[in-house]
């Protein structure tokens, strides 16, 4: 049983990401396309058999390209969003920096909220209970396995301190999380561990 974490194409520079609804650049499609044409050659290895998808633009044309490639129709799920930067979510950095100084996601507290969006810790334990939610419905067999589940560079960095049992705070070091590269997790001795990092021999 298998779990593949995709990371979104490369999208617009220059804007705070978040819950941004700015979409992928060109280079981000043709990203996208690369992997669905890997996923597609590749298909007797993964085996896919659901698709999910954070529903932020990014990640929902991201799904979109891959849909073709793995032959599946998508759900996208608003519980698998980047962390909500709220009031700064798809601003200019300039314009950020001249209302908000000093924001980012690194120095707030775990408690403290980004203008209009959510603490640190509240988007850890909503991405952990998603994850755990996912486990319940593969272990009830209320969705297939295997699955290939587009988010974001922040979610697959938490995930990957969950299924280490590190602590995880807004300040710990990131994992290598490239654009639509691939994060395998594998359920073994009913555990489940990352078995493949970062791959993104497609591009």
């Amino acid at each position: 049983m298998k779990i593949i974490l995709v990371r979104h194409g490369s999208d617009e520079e220059g804007y705070r990401g978040g819950w941004s609804s700015r979409g992928l650049t060109n280079e981000g499609i043709r990203q996208s396309e690369r992997l669905a044409e890997h996923v597609q050659r590749q298909a007797s290895q993964y085996c896919i058999r659901t698709l999910l998808s954070s529903d932020l633009t990014r990640a929902a044309q991201t799904v979109r390209v891959l849909e073709q490639g793995v032959g599946l129709k998508a759900e996208l799920l608003p519980a698998w969003r980047e962390m909500n930067n709220g009031l700064l979510a798809g601003i200019p950095h300039s314009e950020a920096e001249a209302k908000y100084p000093g924001v980012y996601f690194n120095t707030l507290e775990m408690d403290t909220p980004f203008p209009g969006g959510e603490t640190p810790a509240h988007f850890y334990e909503r991405i952990t209970r998603a994850f755990d939610e996912l486990c319940a419905k593969l272990a009830a067999q209320q969705i297939q396995s295997n699955v290939m589940l587009v988010t974001h560079g922040g979610v697959i960095n938490a995930l990957y301190y969950h299924l280490s049992g590190e602590r995880w705070t807004n300040r710990v070091p990131f994992f290598p999380v490239e654009h639509t590269s691939m994060h395998v997790i594998e359920q073994r001795q009913d555990q489940w561990v990352v078995s493949e990092k970062n791959s993104t021999s497609h591009l």
